[in-house]
């Protein structure tokens, strides 16, 4: 048999990779990742230890039922009264008021007891973009409280009307409950995106693919380039989205309609990593996808896959599996096709350890990849199906346009009749051309279609929701409910050697209380792409001696995104430091503020001891500490009940005036005590160095 790795090995056993990796463990054989070999005596173990016979099957199974009944038999256990025993009823959630006020993330959040930077994280998770301090539409509102499982109302009068009829709130609700139950779930065929620097054969490789495994079309068939194909490998199917780059990627998930599944980074291995290599992989990363990297141009004389993965290492911080780390890593020619096939075996392994599912039938939504006007079908949108099954006929809605499937065209230029998970198609029939990368819901009828599509309009016209992304200056406001602050950056600079020195510089600002991530640094202008990670991100743009084009401002401030620019280096860290001590958290520093004796005790009926003191220097103040000392030890640390100026209450008594003060739950005191007076101030904490440059909090 020879030694496997262990998915070639559950394959044999017909299981899944991650179930025989759990059992592996279980077994103290130790491995690594599903690429990892097993010695050819382990495998042949492990094959005679699953092949059973079919009676020991049978066997097994009556054990589990024995087991199953008497589990059973335990829970209808009768109690000592001889009743079952029944669960008590959960306790009603108190209902939280919101008000027109409350309708801003930051208040809203306050509102429910939940920090907005986990309503942000834990959205941005599902795909949805939510910006700090934000104004949120009822429906959003509403979602979030879902989420968190808070019931709230709504004391907002005027919209009373819009709560009850939420346009979105059935079709949400339909998916939402569906993905909780597991068994409404399916495998779904994994969509792929392919990136990486210009000319390392992005579009080589997914022409290679497409030649060679699409199904053979009818003779003078018209291809319909959709945006995405399909290809079957080992019976099983991979969508690949047909515009390499992260451009349209980015884009996709700025609108919060995110549809890959995988991300396939080309690496030629004849040039190595490469700007745009980094700034693909940034991409990629910021989106919690998993990375697959194809080291390209193998067939090339001066190729080095060697160095390529050092490179990889060293600069992505991808170790790949061979060498211990969990970043598969293939080399192929895509102009030869040698390995290809590999490549593609491996995305279905990936696929299936991360367990890809959707809901097979019922109601669908779709992530449209582009819209056009096309001049034999109108307006169109090229889209992925995502849950259920599209037909014709079916009524959709995209945002605040609505239609009517008229035709389904899938990526051979071929009619078909219904579309399910994971299947690419455009879809004709729509009034009007829908928004690009919005995502497409199917509903029962024309009129459900027109109310969806009329209430968003209307929504749209009440609410100009503008994009509130982080801007400098304001990020203690927005950050200061996080546990752990944190400030994103996209740094631009016009030389390698700057690159390198800021980001030196900026790592350097890092501290306990706040976290400074650098999703992406580069040589060069800032692009769009860089305005578009920045709003997918929420993160600020830097630029050292480079220039935003006209392009970009345009759309930076349509985003709501920061840039900034600097020509000299230390007024830009001066700002970040700025930035980051307006995030520590001030942190309360006591100031002594003068000092006392007390010259006389007068014991007063009800009252108590009250010391007739002398201010020697400084100044004493109502609210703030006083400690009392005999004969140079401490008796008393508290604070001051009351503080009188001959018969007058009195804020405050500098030195060298009387005046009379009752200590707070503390009567023994005695002429000739001592006493102290301190304050307590809340100071912003400064960002220093040490020789050494290493950031400490003061």
């Amino acid at each position: 048999m020879g030694r496997l790795r262990v998915y070639e090995l559950a394959r044999q056993l017909e299981m899944d990779t991650k179930e025989l990796m759990k059992e592996l463990a279980d077994l103290g054989i130790e491995i690594k990742s599903h690429m990892s070999f097993i010695d050819e005596e382990t495998v042949n173990i492990l094959l005679e230890m699953y092949s059973k016979s079919e009676d020991e099957e049978e066997f097994d199974e009556y054990e589990e039922l024995l087991e199953l009944e008497e589990e059973i038999y335990d829970k209808k256990r009768i109690s000592k009264k001889g009743e079952v025993e029944k669960e008590k009823p959960e306790k009603k959630k108190s209902l939280v008021k919101i008000s027109e006020e409350d309708l801003k993330l930051d208040k809203f959040s306050e509102k429910i007891g939940i920090p907005q930077n986990r309503i942000i994280q834990d959205f941005f998770m599902k795909g949805e973009i939510l910006k700090p301090g934000q104004t949120l539409n009822l429906q959003l509102a509403k979602k979030i409280a879902k989420l968190y499982d808070v019931r709230i109302g709504f004391d907002i009068e005027e919209t009373k009307e819009e709560v009850k009829e939420n346009p979105l709130e059935e079709i949400e609700k339909y998916f939402e409950e569906k993905y909780k139950n597991k068994e409404n779930l399916v495998e779904r065929p994994p969509i792929v995106t392919v990136m990486g620097h210009v000319d390392h054969g992005k579009t080589t490789l997914l022409d290679y693919i497409r030649r060679t495994r699409v199904a053979e079309r009818e003779e003078g068939g018209i291809t319909q380039s959709i945006g995405a194909y399909q290809v079957e490998v080992n019976g099983k199917k991979i969508t690949f989205i047909d515009t390499p780059g992260h451009e349209v990627f980015t884009e996709m998930r700025a609108r919060g309609a995110q549809a890959t599944d995988i991300v396939v980074l080309v690496v030629a291995a004849d040039d190595g990593v490469m700007p745009q290599t980094i700034e693909a992989y940034n991409h990629a990363k910021s989106a919690n996808v998993p990375i697959i990297v194809a080291i390209n141009k193998i067939d090339k004389p001066n190729a080095n896959v060697e160095l390529t993965k050092q490179e990889l290492v060293n600069k992505l911080s991808l170790i790949p599996e061979e060498w211990g780390g969990d970043t598969i890593m293939v080399p192929i020619s895509a102009k030869k096709g040698q390995n290809v096939d590999t490549l593609l075996e491996m995305i279905l392994l990936v696929a299936e350890m991360q367990e890809i599912k959707a809901i097979s039938d019922g109601p669908v939504r779709a992530v449209t990849i582009e819209t056009r006007l096309d001049k034999g079908f109108g307006p169109v949108a090229n889209a992925i199906v995502k849950d259920g099954k599209l037909k014709i006929g079916d009524y959709v809605v995209a945002g605040k346009v609505m239609g009517k499937v008229k035709a389904l065209v899938n990526d051979q230029g071929k009619r078909i009749k219904e579309a399910g998970p994971s299947t690419p198609v455009m879809i004709v029939g729509f009034e009007d051309l829908p928004d690009a990368h919005s995502v497409i819901y199917s509903v029962e009828n024309l009129d459900k279609a027109r109310e969806i599509t009329e209430k968003i309009k209307e929504m749209e016209q009440k609410e100009l929701r503008r994009k509130r992304h982080l801007k400098l200056e304001e990020i203690l406001k927005m950050m200061e409910q996080s546990e752990q602050k944190e400030l994103r950056l996209i740094i631009k600079a016009d030389t390698l050697g700057s690159v390198m020195a800021l980001n030196t510089a900026i790592q350097k600002l890092q501290s306990e209380e706040v976290r400074i991530n650098i999703i992406h640094s580069a040589v060069g202008a800032i692009t769009t792409s860089d305005v578009m990670l920045a709003s997918a991100s929420d993160a600020i743009i830097l630029g050292f001696r480079v220039k935003a084009d006209s392009q970009s401002r345009k759309m930076a401030e349509a985003e709501g995104i920061q840039i900034k620019t600097y020509t000299i280096i230390y007024k830009l860290i001066d700002d970040l430091r700025a930035a980051l001590e307006g995030m520590l958290e001030p942190e309360e520093v006591e100031e002594i503020t003068g000092r006392g004796e007390i010259k006389k005790v007068f014991k007063i009926k009800k009252l108590g001891s009250v010391a007739g003191v002398q201010m020697y220097e400084g100044y004493v103040e109502k609210t703030g500490i006083a400690r009392l000392y005999r004969n140079g030890k401490l008796i008393f640390e508290g604070k001051i009940e009351s503080l009188k100026h001959y018969q007058q209450d009195v804020k405050r008594v500098d030195a060298p005036q009387e005046c009379g003060i009752k200590l707070e739950n503390f009567d023994d005191i005695r002429e000739g005590d001592e006493l102290e007076f301190a304050v307590i101030k809340k100071v912003n904490k400064k960002l220093t160095f040490d020789e050494g440059n290493e950031q400490k909090n003061n």
